[in-house]
């Protein structure tokens, strides 16, 4: 595949996610589309959604439920497409959904593997491919980014490292769409800064593709230890999201 197939297969599972057209992404003005969590959506979509907000450098694509559709409208107009992800102007619509039950919950960035970079890279330790089956026993904090015990099914392929036959390192993916496989991973504390990490996220991206599949990654944009890992391990930053959810979930979540 190349970095234009790539963004586009990424384009498509975003115009799906949020009930969108792929061309809403490339526009120069900003689109609000009815709200709607398809079949096809990444498994870790859920209602109830008040809106969610997808930019892929060009514009906002907004997918709103009706009745908030004045408000969103409104921030899209009053400011530019890029700062609507950040504070302070990210309280202006925090301030106006939340008289209406609401609140912004997810932000997130999401990277893409650049072809021209992407490769193998080595390490000082035992690398294994691993499968679904190989988990089972795995589902426990220490590799909770890795794997999701919620969604243990979707947990399709993984990479682990090994030090004497321990597991000191692991990356998985989920299979959240058809086309698209996210990676997350876990390194024991004693061997991080030793190129594990980067080691287990780039050998992972070449086993999906080698598949037929597009390797994704997601993290916080003030995770800098993972963007490194991103950037390291041969991604570059590709979209990002922001996520309005009901203020009772935001409220659960911070307990």
């Amino acid at each position: 595949m190349t970095n234009k197939e790539i963004l586009d297969i990424a384009m498509h599972q975003s115009a799906i996610d949020i009930n969108a057209d792929v061309s809403d992404f490339t526009k120069d003005e900003n689109v609000i589309v009815k709200s709607g969590v398809g079949p096809l959506a990444r498994k870790y979509y859920k209602e109830p959604i008040a809106c969610n907000l997808v930019s892929y450098g060009n514009n906002i694509v907004a997918s709103v439920k009706e009745e908030y559709k004045d408000i969103v409208k409104e921030y899209l107009e009053k400011f530019e497409f890029y700062h609507c992800f950040e504070t302070p102007n990210m309280h202006w619509i925090d301030e106006r959904m939340r008289t209406q039950g609401q609140r912004v919950c997810f932000m997130a960035e999401y990277f893409l593997p650049d072809v021209n970079v992407i490769k193998r890279l080595h390490s000082n330790y035992q690398l294994k491919v691993l499968s679904h089956e190989d988990f089972a026993e795995l589902y426990m904090p220490t590799w909770s980014n890795a794997l999701c015990e919620d969604r243990k099914e979707l947990d399709v392929l993984g990479v682990g490292a090994f030090d004497n036959g321990k597991l000191i390192g692991l990356a998985a993916c989920s299979a959240d769409c058809d086309d698209m496989w996210q990676i997350g991973v876990d390194v024991l504390p004693e061997y991080r800064r030793q190129g594990v990490a980067s080691s287990l996220t780039s050998n992972l991206a070449v086993e999906i593709m080698d598949r037929g599949k597009v390797p994704f990654y997601c993290c916080a944009w003030s995770n800098i230890r993972s963007v490194k890992n991103a950037l390291k391990s041969g991604f570059m930053p590709a979209w990002i999201e922001m996520t309005v959810k009901p203020a009772s979930m935001v409220e659960n979540m911070n307990q």
